[in-house]
């Protein structure tokens, strides 16, 4: 996508010189664009004390680059607090950890109309190798972090290990799985949606959203992202691995499907779009995304495809912005019309998923596609803001991973703040229909609080039964890490204790395998009951708003 006109953002000698921002590490440095421009030794004008509050990210790994991002910020919840003038940011990155190894460096822009934010596109970097990077405006140095690129296109990788993640609503506990996640041996985080949630503040909750009410302008929008990025374990968890990452609903509005909000009563077309571009371009200037993805209007592109040498590809997809509205009846969900990515990413990820050359083809992926009944017995309930509600372009794709062509296909999904294994078919309805892929859909990292799990598995067990795909399904807070070779998936459910303490122990509940070559979940193994009911949670229980676990109360 090319960036617009009045967004192009040169770095000048002009701005250095006149002393906006003064990079003192090096009388001279080399611009993103391979020119040159000398730094003058004094200090130009002062800026503002503690500029680097929301940490540092990398992201989108490939063999020779990566994303580095960051946002100048010394006032985060108050709009950032920087002046209203384009500042010079140093970044720097090395193959250790103390910058003096493979060192490179340049200049890039933090400017007022991307909120201050830093991109930088690093390229030349060795294939599948750990580098460490900071960045530096006037005489302040920011946190140190840690990446590593992507395998070469065409190497042929032994191994694989990351992570996934999603829903981590600020107010429902606190981010007890980043401490854990953040010290995991990993090539990257997988998120997958609902980075932030739009809720106005719930005085009763664990702790509090800024502002009083909901977002809708940019700068809400900033003061929303820039509270969860204060973080300190979120920060951790970003500085410790690039992230590779999508959009849900809450990033905007809940249940949104494109130009339509969840409330079109309550919100006009023009206000909900004027919503939607303020949304995309908060989300923007705090992800480490590249400028491919810089907001264009109503649009911003986050469907792409990364690649793991010939091991793994994985193909992000967006089932927001191009979707229909959500049906409201079972017999309306069998409309052909009806889509959840729009017919040119469905292209896309179809003609991806089918020359992608790799042993595994991996979704990274938000709402759930293996159809999950909410009631037993005879009646069916669906909640049609998933792919249930597209059922006709479901059994399309699910025929297309089944043709022969799409070689291990596994979706790994957020949104539901549980987990799911699950085999995948192309008829739900039908348990003879073959089984073409696994989709793992992880828990949250906070969202839906502490659970009730009794609750939970009195409702679902019973359904499970009924509903054969089902392999899995838990609702405790956690994140998921996957090891993937030539032969085989395994996924770990990896659990905490609780989110309503500032720190929690982790456990492996469970694992899930997939064979390549064999469809579906191959194997699960998990933990006894025991050790589950163990880890109930003694403490205070706090209120929380939850949009998609029955049961999110321990009471």
């Amino acid at each position: 996508m090319p960036l617009p006109e009045k967004l192009h953002l040169p770095i000048s000698r002009r701005m250095f010189v006149s002393g906006a921002a003064t990079v003192a590490a090096s009388p001279l440095l080399v611009t993103p664009e391979g020119g040159h421009i000398r730094i003058p030794s004094h200090m130009g004008e002062k800026l503002p004390a503690g500029l680097f509050t929301l940490g540092v990210a990398s992201g989108d790994p490939l063999p020779d680059g990566v994303v580095l991002w960051t946002r100048l910020a010394p006032a985060p919840l108050t709009g950032g607090g920087m002046p209203d003038k384009p500042v010079a940011v140093e970044w720097e990155i090395a193959e250790d950890d103390r910058f003096r190894r493979g060192r490179r460096r340049g200049v890039t822009t933090a400017d007022p109309r991307l909120g201050h934010s830093v991109h930088v596109d690093v390229r030349g970097l060795r294939p599948d190798a750990e580098y460490h990077y900071r960045f530096r405006a006037g005489k302040q140095i920011s946190p140190a972090g840690r990446t590593r690129t992507a395998p070469a296109a065409r190497s042929r990788p032994h191994h694989l290990r990351f992570a996934f993640a999603s829903c981590q609503d600020y107010q429902a506990g606190f981010y007890t799985a980043y401490q854990h996640l953040a010290n995991e041996d990993l090539a990257f985080v997988a998120f997958l949606g609902d980075y932030i949630y739009e809720g106005a503040r719930n005085p009763n909750a664990a702790r509090h959203h800024e502002g009083t009410g909901e977002p809708y302008s940019l700068e809400q929008y900033r003061n929303r992202h820039a509270q969860y990025k204060t973080d300190a374990d979120l920060q951790a968890a970003h500085a410790a691995f690039p992230w590779i990452v999508t959009f849900d609903d809450h990033e905007l509005d809940n249940n949104w499907a494109d130009e339509v909000p969840q409330d079109p009563a309550l919100q006009t077309p023009e206000a909900f779009r004027a919503r939607r571009i303020a949304a995309f371009q908060a989300y923007y200037e705090h992800m480490p995304l590249r400028r491919t993805s810089l907001p264009s209007g109503l649009d911003i592109q986050v469907y792409r495809r990364l690649r793991f040498g010939s091991l793994a590809s994985l193909h992000v997809v967006d089932t927001r912005q191009y979707r229909s509205d959500q049906p409201a009846t079972l017999e309306a969900a069998q409309d052909p019309s009806l889509t959840m990515t729009g017919a040119e990413q469905e292209r896309w990820l179809v003609d991806g998923l089918e020359s992608a050359g790799s042993r595994w083809n991996l979704l990274a992926n938000q709402v759930m596609w293996a159809s999950n009944d909410r009631k037993a017995g005879p009646e069916q309930v669906f909640d049609f803001d998933n792919w249930d509600g597209y059922r006709v372009q479901r059994r399309r794709l699910l025929e297309r991973f089944g043709a022969g062509r799409v070689s291990n296909p596994v979706v790994l999904t957020g949104d539901r703040h549980c987990t799911w294994a699950c085999d995948l078919r192309p008829d739900f309805d039908d348990p003879s229909s073959p089984i073409v892929g696994a989709e793992i859909t992880g828990t949250s990292i906070t969202s839906g609080g502490n659970p009730d799990t009794a609750a939970f598995h009195a409702t679902y067990d019973p359904i499970m039964a009924d509903s054969p795909h089902w392999r899995y399904i838990d609702n405790q807070r956690g994140y998921v890490v996957c090891d993937v070779t030539a032969t085989r998936m395994v996924s770990s459910l990896r659990l905490v204790d609780t989110v309503w303490a500032p720190s929690a122990s982790v456990r492996t509940a469970a694992e899930f395998v997939v064979e390549a070559g064999r469809p579906g979940i191959t194997a699960v193994t998990q933990e006894q009951a025991t050790a589950r009911a163990a880890s109930r949670w003694a403490g205070p229980v706090y209120d929380v708003h939850d949009d998609e676990d029955a049961f999110p109360l321990r009471r």
